[in-house]
C-alpha cells in the first residue's frame, strides 16, 4: 500500500504506508512491535504529507521550537544533564546569531521514567508545534512515539535505549544504542573471559540486551552469557551480585557453577569455548544503578578474586569510577564500550566551549556524560539540517524531508558521517534505522577512562548475525 501527496516543498512523494514484514522486529524485541500499528497512519506524515505542525517554524515569530526530554529525580536512571545542556545550547546559539538568523526555542520535559509522563511530554511537543524532539532519553517509546508519529515530528538523536528508536520512520538515531555497545563489548571479551554473566534490568528494554551481548560473544567463538535479571530501581544487589559471581567463576566445561546449579536457568551453553583463560567476567548494564550494584559486587568479589568486570558507557562513567574507588575501583583494568571518543578527545572542544560560555556552572552538565554528548550531537545534526534548508520554512515536514532525501551530516568526527534510510544492512534483524553501528573501546587506567584502541570498531556484521528469533 502506498500514498502519494505533495509536501511543503512542492514535491510529490510516494511512500509505503507500512513497513514490510521483513523489516518488522521479531521476538524478543517486543517493545519495537508496540508502535507498529501507528506506522500505517504515520508513514505518509514522515514523507512530509498530511498534518504539518509549525508551518512558520514552530511559532508566529519565525522562531524555531524544539524539545528535549529526559527523566530527572527518579529512583531509576536519570539524565538531567540532557535537558540542561539543551537549554545551554539555546542560549549559546542565540547569542551567536541563532540558526540561520532565527531564534531557537528549547522546551524541556521530565518523563519521570513513567509511561504516562512520557506521553505527556510528547503531547506537549505537539501542542507547542515543535519541529523536532532532539537529544532525549526515555525508556517509554511505546508511549511517546505514537504521538510524534501522528504529528509528523522527527525524533533526532534519542539515547538509543529502546528498539523502537531503530524502527520508527520518524526516528533518526545518531548512535547504535545498547545493541551496538553490548555487541562490541562481547566481541572484545570473547578472547579474554571464561564464563560471562550479564546483570541487566528486568524491563522490556533490558530484555533485548542478552541477545546483543551474545552476538558479540559468539562472533568471537565464545559461549553465550548467563542472563541475570535485576530490578532497575533496587537499593542493593547482594543476591544478584552473588549469583553473577558464582556463574562467572566456573572454570570447567560442565556447565555448572560453583554451587552446583544453573543460576540463570537459560542462556547457558554448557561449555567454555573461549579457548583462553578461565577468568570469569561480570557485566553490569543497569544504568544509574550500576554504581549501587558495584558496591555489592566489590563485597562479594572477596570470595571470587579471579572474576573481573566490564561494562558499557551509560552504565558507568568517570563519576561512577570515582565513587567506587578510582584507581582501586573494581573497574580498574576493565573494558568499557562507548559510542564516541573519550571525553578528553579534542573533538569535544566545541561542546565544551558551549558549556563554558553558556552553562553558568550548571553542575548537571558533565561533558563526560554520554547523555550530554548525545544531546550535543543531536543539536549538531539539527543545525546542519536547518542550514541545508537555507531561507526556507523550518517545519517538522521540511526537517524530515531533508533527512529522508539523503542529507549527509558530519559531526566533526564524533561519529561517522550520518545518513538515514530504510535500506541499510541491519533492516534484516529489525533495526532499519540503525545507521551507525560503530563503537569505541575504552579502558580504566589508574582510575581514569582512556582509549583502549584508536578509532571506531564497526559491529555491523556482528549485529547482522544476532539471533533475534
Amino acid at each position: 500500500m502506498a500514498e502519494s501527496c505533495v509536501d511543503m516543498t512542492g514535491r510529490r512523494r510516494t511512500r509505503s504506508t507500512f513497513l514490510p514484514r521483513s523489516l518488522r522486529p521479531t521476538r524478543p524485541f517486543r517493545s519495537a512491535a508496540l508502535s507498529a500499528g501507528v506506522l500505517v497512519a504515520s508513514a505518509s506524515l514522515a514523507a512530509g504529507c498530511g498534518l504539518v505542525p509549525g508551518a512558520t517554524g514552530g511559532s508566529g515569530d519565525d522562531s524555531i521550537v524544539v524539545m528535549t526530554w529526559a527523566p530527572e529525580g527518579t529512583a531509576a536512571t536519570n539524565k538531567p544533564g540532557m535537558p540542561a545542556f539543551a537549554r545551554a545550547y539555546a542560549r549559546w546559539i542565540n547569542a551567536n546569531g541563532g540558526l540561520n538568523g532565527r531564534t531557537l526555542k528549547v522546551l524541556t520535559c521530565n518523563d519521570h521514567n513513567d509511561t504516562v509522563d512520557a506521553a505527556k511530554c510528547a503531547r506537549q511537543a505537539v501542542k507547542a508545534n515543535a519541529v523536532a524532539v532532539l537529544g532525549s532519553y526515555s525508556q517509554h517509546s511505546e508511549s511517546f512515539l505514537p504521538h510524534l508519529e501522528g504529528a509528523g515530528i522527527p525524533y533526532i538523536g534519542g539515547y538509543g535505549v529502546t528498539n523502537d528508536e531503530f524502527t520508527s520512520p520518524l526516528s533518526y538515531p545518531v548512535n547504535g544504542g545498547q545493541p551496538a555497545l553490548l555487541a562490541g563489548l562481547g566481541k572484545e571479551l570473547a578472547a579474554d573471559c571464561g564464563r560471562v554473566a550479564l546483570v541487566r534490568p528486568d524491563t522490556i528494554a533490558g530484555d533485548a540486551l542478552p541477545t546483543m551481548l551474545d552476538a558479540g560473544l559468539t562472533a568471537g567463538g565464545h559461549a553465550r552469557a548467563v542472563d541475570q535479571q535485576a530490578a532497575e530501581d533496587a537499593t542493593e544487589y547482594s543476591a544478584q551480585a552473588d549469583a553473577a559471581l558464582k556463574a562467572a567463576a566456573v572454570e570447567d566445561a560442565s556447565g555448572d557453577n560453583a554451587s552446583g546449579e544453573n543460576v540463570s536457568g537459560e542462556n547457558v551453553s554448557g561449555e567454555n569455548v573461549s579457548g583462553e583463560n578461565g577468568k570469569g567476567c561480570v557485566i553490569p548494564a543497569l544504568g544509574d544503578r550500576t554504581g549501587t550494584f558495584m558496591d555489592s559486587f566489590r563485597r562479594g568479589r572477596e570470595d571470587y578474586p579471579a572474576v573481573s568486570t566490564a561494562t558499557v558507557l551509560g552504565s558507568v562513567d568517570q563519576t561512577v569510577i570515582n565513587s567506587t574507588g578510582g584507581a582501586s575501583s573494581a573497574f580498574e583494568g576493565a573494558y568499557v564500550t562507548g559510542w564516541y571518543p573519550v571525553a578528553s578527545d579534542p573533538r569535544w572542544d566545541p561542546m565544551k566551549k558551549v558549556i563554558s560560555e553558556s552553562a553558568f556552572s550548571d553542575t548537571r552538565i558533565d561533558p563526560a556524560d554520554t547523555g550530554v554528548q548525545t544531546t550535543w550531537i543531536a543539536y549538531t545534526v539539527f543545525k546542519e539540517v536547518v542550514e541545508s534548508l537555507g531561507g526556507g520554512a523550518v517545519t517538522a515536514a521540511t526537517v524530515t524531508g531533508a533527512l529522508d532525501d539523503g542529507l549527509k551530516v558530519s559531526t566533526g568526527g564524533l561519529t561517522p558521517t550520518l545518513r538515514w534510510g530504510f535500506t541499510d544492512q541491519l533492516a534484516s534483524i529489525g533495526f532499519p534505522r540503525l545507521v551507525n553501528a560503530n563503537v569505541t573501546l575504552q579502558t580504566v587506567k589508574q582510575g581514569r577512562l582512556a582509549a583502549a584502541k584508536e578509532g571506531f570498531v564497526d559491529v555491523t556484521r556482528t549485529l547482522e548475525n544476532a539471533d533475534v528469533d
